[in-house]
């Protein structure tokens, strides 16, 4: 694709701006982007940007407006929560831990979870899917024989019994 400007070089730049609905799009060398001077290619990306800029609402929220409540306070070093999603980044370990109430609904909209779940490694992959199900028959066995059905549980017993003996020749 050819600049839509000056039509001589390859389209390298491409621009895509939304204002109240209406969608326009250039497709621009990267010469006749730098003399629209509506793009900086000298910017150099930083993650404390990056970081900052998801902490700030999202486009279209309810700016809250300044309350006369006491600012979150970080006990280790000072550091206001405002002060923190200016910066991007932390002042001391402590502002993890008094941040938290504010920081958990941050992370469940990136993450979709608070908490870090990891993942299972290959080698290990099937010892521990064993142990998993040897654990979820045993709650099933529990069930099983306080509801006195014990030729359920007796079942379940030796499924319990021969996951045991894969698990102790593997």
């Amino acid at each position: 694709m050819l600049c839509e400007n000056c039509g001589k070089r390859p389209a390298t730049v491409h621009y895509t701006q939304i204002i109240n609905g209406v969608k326009t799009e250039m497709h621009l060398c990267e010469i006749c982007a730098k003399q629209k001077g509506s793009i900086e290619f000298d910017a150099p990306f930083s993650v404390t940007n990056f970081l900052a800029g998801i902490l700030e609402p999202a486009f279209g929220a309810q700016v809250l407006k300044p309350s006369l409540e006491i600012a979150l306070t970080c006990k280790g070093c000072g550091m206001t929560f405002d002060e923190f999603r200016r910066a991007g980044r932390f002042g001391c370990a402590m502002c993890y831990s008094s941040f938290s109430e504010k920081l958990y609904p941050i992370f469940r909209r990136i993450h979709g979870n608070t908490k870090h779940v990891g993942k299972i490694p290959t080698k290990m992959g099937e010892d521990i899917a064993i142990k998993r199900e040897i654990d979820r028959l045993k709650i099933e066995l529990n069930v099983a024989i306080k509801n006195e059905e014990y030729e359920k549980a007796a079942q379940i017993r030796d499924k319990i019994r021969d996951l045991e003996k894969k698990l102790s020749r593997e």
